[in-house]
């Protein structure tokens, strides 16, 4: 009696598992390549940090959406009160000595112990105000907002545009002039001045469960977007035009495929390398845009003058604003420049415009099959 040996594997079930062993190969083969790039690993060093501040930023206790008031020498309410004094020996420990002009100007110190330590000085909105903030505290809660928006913004465009991208350029005809038309009449729109009218006219929108900063961060960001996809749909359906006259996907036309296979699974894949540079430009720009509509005077959080919105765009708009106020009220040999104000939060937007650019070059490098071989 011969003894019964299992039924060999059905073919679609073995297709799917050489599938994925080639895919999980691909992605070794990826990520081999983008150990030999040392600016993306730089890259995602810093990407990785940036990450650990939003995420510990999240954790921190309210408020979650204000800067907290640090106060000097004064007993005002609802303030963290620090010690600051303008001449002589200092008149306790961790004092900081300002300028008696401008006793706003706290510069950073190595300090960071005591009550009301400001380890890379104040910000405030006017030179000669009661009312400071802490640039560390600002930086670290901007965090997660300047990642949440900027991210949002620049993906939800970029998916946009790849759609209708490589659906206009597959296609043509009337519906690649159809489309193109409607991309044209979006671009022909100013962008800060559509965002400005978008979250000036919903000033009273509510997006249910979020209190209403989180409904006016929602309107800046679908505001953004509305203007955004436009760049990526022109993007991707030129490189679409140029791809779908390849030979191999010729060769899947022949095979059989369908439509969406050849978008989805031939096309779109081989036309995005482009957008990848693209959206490691445009992540840096959205947090230089939002601080040029703070620059403008647009209150675009609906927060006081008292309680900045920590976004790192708009923290660094309000150090400048006050800088018409210094030159005007400063005389010979009393003026004050508050270097720490413009060069923390500029370095934040630096280090993640640049990390985004890194990685989105080794990350196209890695995936491009002209440079795989």
């Amino acid at each position: 009696m011969e003894s019964s040996s299992p039924p060999p594997p059905s073919e679609p079930r073995g297709a799917r598992r050489r599938a994925w062993a080639a895919q999980i190969d691909s992605w070794k083969r990826t990520w081999y390549l983008l150990r030999q790039n040392i600016l993306a690993l730089v890259g995602i060093a810093i990407i990785l940090g940036l990450v650990v501040m939003a995420l510990y930023a999240a954790t921190l206790p309210l408020p979650w959406n204000n800067l907290t008031n640090y106060c000097a020498n004064s007993p005002l309410p609802g303030c963290v009160h620090f010690c600051t004094y303008t001449s002589g020996p200092p008149p306790g420990p961790n004092c900081y000595k300002v300028n008696s002009q401008f006793p706003a100007f706290v510069p950073p110190t190595l300090s960071l112990s005591g009550a009301g330590a400001l380890p890379l000085g104040s910000i405030a909105l006017l030179p000669s105000s009661q009312y400071v903030h802490n640039t560390w505290d600002g930086l670290l809660r901007g965090a997660d907002w300047s990642l949440i928006i900027s991210v949002s913004i620049v993906v939800a465009g970029a998916m946009i545009g790849l759609i209708l991208g490589g659906i206009a350029g597959f296609f043509g005809g009337t519906v690649d002039e159809v489309l193109m038309r409607i991309v044209d009449i979006f671009l022909s729109i100013p962008q800060l001045l559509f965002v400005i009218v978008v979250v000036a006219v919903f000033t009273t929108f509510a997006v249910p469960g979020l209190p209403g900063i989180g409904s006016r961060v929602f309107l800046l960001i679908i505001a953004f977007i509305v203007v955004w996809w436009p760049f990526y749909t022109r993007l991707v359906r030129g490189q679409v035009l140029v791809t779908r006259e390849q030979k191999y996907i010729e060769a899947a036309r022949a095979s059989g495929a369908g439509r969406g296979r050849l978008i989805f699974r031939h096309i779109l894949p081989n036309s995005m390398y482009p957008v990848f540079i693209q959206m490691s430009l445009d992540v840096g720009t959205i947090p230089l845009l939002i601080g040029a509509l703070s620059y403008l005077g647009f209150n675009l959080f609906g927060v006081s003058t008292g309680n900045s919105f920590p976004e790192w765009g708009s923290l660094s708009a309000f150090s400048l604003l006050q800088f018409n106020a210094v030159l005007s009220s400063c005389s010979v040999g009393t003026c004050v420049f508050p270097w720490w104000q413009i060069f923390f939060p500029g370095l934040m937007l630096f280090l993640f415009a640049i990390s985004v650019n890194f990685f989105a070059d080794g990350l196209r490098d890695s995936l491009d099959p002209r440079l795989r071989r």
